[in-house]
């Protein structure tokens, strides 16, 4: 078998089985395991390095196949109505479906409904959700091409779905509906200004413990070290100190083109590794719409 296919329904056929696979979003590709099989989910805490007590998102097909895994609050159900399938991750209660391997022994579920075409087709075939946290060692850099599956993980994954390179390249927003006020607990592409804008719901910054993906301080990191700048002058003064220290550095800028520095970002921090370089220069974005989500990837890959 090739490790690599575009079949839908081989890749189904390997979830049912209890495989692990490789599994593109919209957002970053997952690495996946259906949610009743207990060995596959172990698998994927194994293949990462994730502690065992950092919950998983599941995603599933559409909103009324949630209702069986999580209790959708108005605020949840609303949101659920405006933006899926799309890139946003709703934590909610979870029903007694759900087991503590899953959530990390919480009350609660995180739950996504994936836009990506083929991982529709993967989800509807399969009649079950999985869990998908990004396929990539824990901490490192999230993969946005399958390709960067195979290079992390080899065959430590059962397959990988080629549903080439992700269209966003950030992992989605998270918003906590099981709070008083609702709050985001991790920033991407779609913005709480947009949430608020479209459904009239305020969004509350993130209050107490880390109980989500993404809300770890040092995280999303390459190998190489990152430094984070303000213009690209001072990102080019940086790279010429370092030339005459005979060291190698590489600018990381796409000014206020924010759409491309989100889908480039992961896949230059990876080519820096690949390359060899000794350190990311990058420029942050303007702070604004997914420029917000970009600088917090950024202060967390450099934070190490």
């Amino acid at each position: 078998m090739n490790q690599i296919t575009t079949d839908t329904s081989l890749v189904a056929t390997v979830l049912r089985q209890g495989g692990v696979i490789g599994l593109p979003t919209e957002t970053v590709y997952g690495l996946a395991a259906r949610v009743d099989k207990a060995s596959a989910i172990s698998r994927v805490y194994a293949i990462k390095g994730r502690p065992l007590d950092h919950p998983l998102i599941v995603h599933v097909y559409d909103a009324q196949q949630c209702g069986e895994w999580g209790m959708l609050s108005a605020a949840a159900r609303t949101l659920a109505d405006a933006f899926w399938p799309g890139p946003l991750t709703i934590l909610v209660n979870r029903t007694n479906r759900i087991s503590d391997q899953i959530t990390g022994g919480r009350n609660t579920v995180a739950l996504r409904v994936p836009v990506h075409v083929l991982a529709q087709e993967v989800l509807r075939e399969l009649g079950i959700p999985v869990v998908a946290p990004s396929a990539n060692r824990f901490g490192r850099v999230s993969p946005t091409t399958a390709q960067h599956v195979l290079l992390d993980l080899a065959d430590e994954v059962d397959l990988i779905l080629d549903g080439g390179a992700c269209l966003i390249g950030l992992e989605s927003t998270i918003i906590d509906c099981t709070t008083d006020e609702p709050q985001v607990l991790r920033l991407g592409a779609l913005t709480t200004a947009e949430i608020t804008r479209v459904t009239g719901i305020d969004i509350a910054p993130p209050s107490g413990p880390s109980r989500t993906a993404g809300m770890l301080e040092n995280h999303y990191a390459p190998r190489c070290r990152v430094e984070l700048f303000e213009t690209n002058e001072q990102a080019l003064e940086a790279l010429s100190w370092l030339v005459q220290k005979k060291q190698s550095g590489r600018i990381i800028d796409y000014g206020s083109d924010l759409a491309t520095y989100a889908h480039s970002l992961y896949d230059d921090l990876r080519q820096c590794d690949i390359d060899n370089v000794s350190v990311a220069l990058c420029v942050l974005p303007p702070p604004s719409g997914v420029g917000l989500a970009i600088r917090d990837r950024l202060f967390k890959a450099a934070s190490k």
